[in-house]
């Protein structure tokens, strides 16, 4: 059975660069699921990777808004957050899809970490966009009040860019293989 590497953008499931709602975030992940489906009963074996600058970002902004009631998290933890929930939601969406086909699936979510160099050049150029858009005055504001790294991207608004080095090694990779 030859496998098929599947790599979904974070803002592939988002609604017009926006963060959606659980149940909005489902039905994106509905859509793509019924087309992985499709892929699976011709025979094709798997591996879905996703991006979650949007997700990530959003759930940074979450735990820095209530950390007077829950302390905040700090960003690898909603690194792992934000890959478990859109885990939790690709597993069900695929389990949808397959019941729907007729097709028998196991899907599985895998939370990964991965080994950087700590002296990796890009801990000192942040560059990975993460979170909402913003206009220029409000990335300049956030700049100042949160000590963000703010930066235009692509023409379509400011946004928070965090470090994003070259992995070295992906911890889990073991479990992945053997699951695979």
């Amino acid at each position: 059975m030859e496998t098929v590497v599947i790599a979904l953008g974070g803002n592939a499931l988002t609604i017009n660069g926006k963060l959606a709602d659980a149940r909005t975030q489902l039905r994106i992940i509905d859509t793509t699921s019924d087309e992985i489906a499709d892929i699976i009963n011709q025979g094709y074996k798997v591996v879905m990777t996703h991006g979650n600058g949007p997700q990530v970002g959003g759930i940074a902004v979450q735990n820095e808004a209530s950390a007077d009631v829950v302390p905040a998290m700090p960003f690898d933890v909603c690194g792992a957050m934000s890959q478990g929930m859109l885990g939790y939601h690709m597993v069900q969406g695929l389990q949808r899809a397959a019941r729907i086909k007729g097709t028998k699936i196991s899907p599985v979510a895998v939370v990964t970490q991965v080994v950087v160099d700590p002296e990796d050049p890009k801990f000192k150029n942040p560059s990975k966009p993460i979170g909402s858009f913003f206009t220029e005055e409000e990335a300049h504001k956030l700049e100042k009040e949160k000590g963000y790294t703010m930066k235009e991207d692509a023409g379509r608004g400011w946004r928070r860019v965090v470090a994003s080095p070259m992995p070295k090694e992906i911890v889990e990779l073991k479990a992945i293989k053997d699951l695979m």
